[in-house]
């Protein structure tokens, strides 16, 4: 068994984005999305075994992107399921490692800092959680009200969520349900405490265009 399975979730189809180019494989700096995120943890560990999930339409474009830029870092891709649950329980089906990372494949700047600190996490308590603080006000809607909230209490999470393989497949033994929001949620539901760490502030996932140029200022800016 490998130490470490990556799992990079991009099987949707960016609907928030607009446009009819999955957000994944969109450019930035000149590269996909996808090429950027998947750097960074072979970067981190090149022995790692990185699973890709992708929508199964898509599968033969993604091969053709990666012809095209010469990408060759070696991974496998799954086909997405329904939902990203369904799309991770594939994944699941072919993971090797004694830790499991799942990542979000449109958050290509993840630091290396976070990955390292959330699998040394998940090695010495079975999970690791990146967060950060919030900075902004909270406030909590009602139908005719609104209340301030104490935002210390809260936390804004983000992934790699890492976990010990048997929790990790334990927890998708679950069955699907819509409140489902993230890997950590349902390692939770079935009965794992979690860990959190440290994140890193530029560890956004791109959801707007907005989002898209702040990624391409900021990779330019590493890059120069």
């Amino acid at each position: 068994m490998c130490d470490k399975t990556i799992i990079i979730t991009a099987g949707g189809i960016g609907k928030r984005m607009g446009g009819d180019l999955p957000k994944q494989f969109l450019n930035i700096a000149g590269k996909p999305i996808l090429f950027h995120t998947i750097n960074c943890f072979y970067n981190f560990d090149n022995h790692a075994q990185i699973l890709v999930t992708l929508p199964a339409n898509w599968k033969s474009y993604w091969n053709e992107l990666c012809e095209k830029h010469g990408f060759t870092i070696p991974h496998i891709v799954v086909s997405g399921g329904e939902e990203r649950y369904h799309s991770i329980q594939l994944a699941l089906v072919q993971a090797k490692g004694k830790y499991i990372a799942v990542h979000d494949g449109v958050r290509p700047l993840v630091s290396l800092n976070t990955i390292a600190r959330s699998f040394d996490s998940a090695k010495e308590f079975g999970t690791g959680i990146p967060v950060l603080p919030i900075k902004d006000s909270l406030r909590n809607i009602t139908n005719s009200t609104s209340v301030a909230v104490n935002r210390t209490n809260y936390r804004i999470v983000q992934t790699p969520q890492i976990f010990e393989r048997n929790i990790l497949l334990n927890a998708y033994n679950r069955a699907f349900h819509s409140g489902i929001t993230d890997d950590a949620s349902l390692v939770e539901e079935s009965g794992m405490k979690i860990h959190l760490v440290e994140g890193n502030e530029e560890n956004i996932k791109i959801t707007t265009q907005l989002d898209l140029n702040f990624c391409e200022f900021l990779i330019r800016q590493r890059n120069q």
